[in-house]
C-alpha cells in the first residue's frame, strides 16, 4: 500500500504572493529576481519558467488585484435580495463597502503595490489596469446615483475615489486594531464620508 500523496505546491502562486510582499516591502525597483526566487526556496533563474521576468509578476499581480474587484463589485451589486429603489442601492453600497473592506484588510501589501508600483508596469497592461479600475467605479457610481439621484456623476465619482482612499488606508491604518474592530471602524467613516452627498 502506497503513502498517499502530498499535495503539489501551487508555485506560481507562491512566486506572485512573495513578490507582492518583497514589492510592497522594498519596491520593484528594490527587490531581485534572485530575492524573488530565494524567498520562495528556489534559484532566481527559476523564476523565469514561469514568468518571463520583474515586469510580468507586478503585471499579473496588479492585473489580478484590479480583475478580482471588478468581479467583486458586478457581483455584489447584484445580490441584495431587495426591491429596486433606495432600499436595494443601500444593501447593495453595504455589500460593496463590505466587500471592499474584506479585501483591503485581507491584502496590505498588494494595496501597497498597486499604489506605488503601477507606473513600472508595461503601458499595455497599465491600461488594461486603469480599465478595469473605471468598471469597478462605475458599479460604485451607479449604486449611489440611486442614492443620490440629484448629485451629479462626476461627483459621486470623486466620492468614490475618495471612499477608496480611506479603505486603502490599511498598509497604514490597520496595524494597531485587528480586523474585527478596524473593519466596522472603517465602515462607519465611509457611510458618514458618502453622507455628505445629501
Amino acid at each position: 500500500m502506497t503513502a498517499p500523496r502530498t499535495p503539489t505546491r501551487n508555485r506560481r502562486a507562491e512566486i506572485l504572493q512573495a513578490a507582492a510582499e518583497l514589492f510592497a516591502a522594498r519596491g520593484f525597483h528594490g527587490v531581485s529576481i534572485e530575492d524573488i526566487g530565494s524567498a520562495v526556496g528556489v534559484s532566481g533563474p527559476a523564476i523565469y519558467r514561469h514568468f518571463s521576468g520583474k515586469e510580468a509578476l507586478l503585471s499579473e499581480i496588479l492585473l489580478d488585484i484590479s480583475e478580482r474587484l471588478r468581479e467583486q463589485g458586478a457581483r455584489l451589486v447584484t445580490e441584495p435580495d431587495a426591491p429596486a429603489g433606495s432600499a436595494y442601492a443601500r444593501a447593495a453600497l453595504d455589500a460593496l463597502l463590505r466587500g471592499h473592506i474584506d479585501f483591503a484588510l485581507a491584502n496590505p501589501a498588494l494595496i501597497r503595490v498597486h499604489e506605488r508600483e503601477l507606473d513600472n508596469m508595461p503601458e499595455p497592461d497599465r491600461r488594461r489596469v486603469r480599465r478595469l479600475q473605471r468598471l469597478y467605479v462605475e458599479e460604485w457610481v451607479t449604486v449611489l446615483s440611486e442614492l443620490y439621484p440629484d448629485c451629479p456623476p462626476a461627483r459621486l465619482r470623486a466620492a468614490t475615489h475618495a471612499v477608496f482612499g480611506l479603505l486603502n488606508s490599511t498598509p497604514r491604518s490597520a496595524g494597531e486594531l485587528p480586523p474585527e474592530a478596524m473593519a466596522p471602524l472603517l465602515h462607519g467613516m465611509a457611510v458618514a464620508s458618502l453622507a455628505v452627498l445629501t
